[in-house]
């Protein structure tokens, strides 16, 4: 396939992460990690087999990454989006989310909110039952590099650790969140906004917005003792901006092995 939208998308992903990088600005956070799903969902629209339909891939992906970009251009203008998005840049900017917090901001506004919205407008109606197993595998490619991100980030903060002992098991997953209930109720939503014309989606976007930023609280704030082993974590994170978007950076498997993972887990 030739002239993909993806690769614009990609040069647009890196003129964030270069702007943030220059910055020292832990938005390039988030901007690392999608920008990698991103260049693995362009793998998989070239490999045979990984989606059912490549090129509807591709214009998805283009839909779904500006719901990020335009959230990010508007906020840095100053211009309101998203409430989720504007709790996950804000988070970017304070001192106090940990890594992992920052990480999850981000995926949580765009899987929760982002993805349905983009998968209904690319399968509108009826079309959208036969965008399930190509969803699925966006939200596997995702799974499979976040496993591996989670792993990368222990390199700079080395007392993530903490916080399993600390909080248990709950507790991560009150940070976190499972990305497994995650993808199920993106799917959801797109089923919910599918049938309906676009300038009819505005409330049920609105009103998913304020969920998904609820759910941003409840990462940003998981109770005092969360809170206080997230402090400890951060007292030990890595402050070197630049450091971490590298390594956040950084390439990995091959689009068919993050799928493998994902079935694996």
């Amino acid at each position: 396939m030739s002239n993909l939208r993806i690769d614009k998308v990609i040069e647009e992903l890196d003129r964030v992460l270069e702007r943030a990088w220059d910055e020292e600005d832990r938005i390039g956070y988030f901007a690392a990690l999608y920008r990698r799903v991103t260049v693995k969902v362009r793998e998989g629209i070239l490999t045979h087999g990984v989606f059912d339909d490549p090129e509807r891939m591709d214009r998805l992906d283009e839909v779904f990454a500006h719901r990020f970009l335009d959230a990010l251009a508007a906020w840095q203008a100053g211009r309101p989006t998203s409430s989720c998005w504007e709790k996950a840049f804000e988070g970017a900017r304070s001192w106090r989310p940990v890594i992992l917090q920052q990480l999850v901001l981000g995926i949580n506004a765009h899987i929760n909110l982002d993805l349905g919205v983009a998968a209904a407008r690319i399968s509108p109606g009826d079309e959208i039952a036969s965008l399930h197993h190509d969803f699925n595998q966006i939200n596997a490619i995702l799974f499979g590099l976040v496993n591996i991100v989670e792993r990368q980030v222990g390199e700079v903060s080395p007392w993530l650790g903490l916080l399993s002992r600390v909080a248990g098991e709950d507790g991560v997953r009150a940070v976190e969140f499972s990305l497994s209930v995650a993808r199920v109720e993106a799917w959801r939503f797109a089923e919910e906004l599918a049938p309906v014309a676009e300038p009819d989606q505005a409330p049920r976007i609105e009103r998913k917005d304020r969920e998904v930023t609820d759910l941003a609280r409840l990462v940003l704030h998981p109770g005092w003792l969360i809170d206080a082993a997230l402090l400890l974590i951060r007292a030990r994170e890595s402050r070197d901006v630049r450091h971490v978007i590298d390594i956040l950076s950084e390439e990995t498997a091959h689009v068919t092995e993050l799928v493998d993972l994902a079935e694996e887990a």
